[in-house]
């Protein structure tokens, strides 16, 4: 695992030096199933000198208002300030992390040497994912009290660096949490797909994830996220250097 660490640091900065579009997608849903939102974001993704600089291209969905949908194209985005329509944006906001190499937040991938110091890992196995010979690792939290993330991890073989991973929350939400505050997530966990872009460079090209909540008694969804990343391009860096002119 060490070695997968410093291979997903190298691939985190190699990162930077890639321009790509990412597409979002995040429903919200009533415990019946029926739809309460559905957002629809398409993003420009920049590398910068501390992060990402991401740029909205375009944004559709539809809501239900008054048991009738109602569909919407671009920015401002209807009943903004609507708890539906808050839940997404905050879920999106936190997705995509401007501050992070690859637009994703940092501790959605424990591979890290910086988050791999937070677990523990263990050996399950080897199979074939994606056409790829890869070995099944597993992972908790190296404090088995903490409420983090746990799962496994698909290594490719041949270049240590991860195919797929697939979480879970490492333990319920604390009983106190759950009665006092309201506040559950049963079943959340996430699936991240990895493909190799470049030499050395892995890119995560799709996240998924569903999950129920229950928050502060009267909240109640079940809440789908999907996204897809696309169309790397390399970026071009010139540097030039100019003299002054001899007195």
């Amino acid at each position: 695992m060490a070695h997968v660490a410093e291979n997903q640091d190298k691939a985190v900065e190699l990162r930077r030096s890639f321009v790509y579009r990412e597409k979002l997608d995040v429903a919200t849903r009533f415990f019946n199933g029926k739809l309460a939102r559905d957002e629809k974001a398409d993003y420009e993704m920049t590398p910068t000198a501390h992060g990402i600089d991401k740029k909205l291209g375009s944004i559709a969905g539809r809501y239900q208002k008054h048991n009738q949908y109602i569909d919407f194209h671009g920015e401002p985005v209807p009943e903004s300030d609507s708890l539906d329509a808050g839940m997404i944006k905050d879920l999106r906001e936190d997705l995509l992390n401007e501050k992070t190499k690859d637009g994703m937040g940092k501790d959605l991938f424990p591979l890290t040497t910086e988050e791999q110091k937070q677990y523990r890992f263990e050996m399950l196995g080897r199979k074939e994912v994606e056409g790829r010979d890869t070995y099944l690792i597993g992972f908790s939290p190296a404090d088995r009290h903490e409420l983090t993330w746990a799962g496994e991890a698909w290594i490719d073989v041949a270049e240590l660096q991860p195919v797929r991973v697939f979480t879970r929350l490492s333990r319920r939400v604390p009983f106190a949490v759950r009665t006092f505050l309201g506040t559950d997530l049963p079943g959340i966990g996430f699936n991240v797909q990895y493909r190799r872009i470049d030499k050395d460079v892995w890119f995560p090209v799709s996240f998924g994830s569903e999950f129920r909540l229950r928050a502060v008694f009267f909240i109640k969804r079940v809440v789908t996220i999907s996204m897809q990343a696309s169309e790397f391009r390399k970026t071009q860096v010139e540097t030039k250097i100019e003299y002054a002119n001899p007195k």
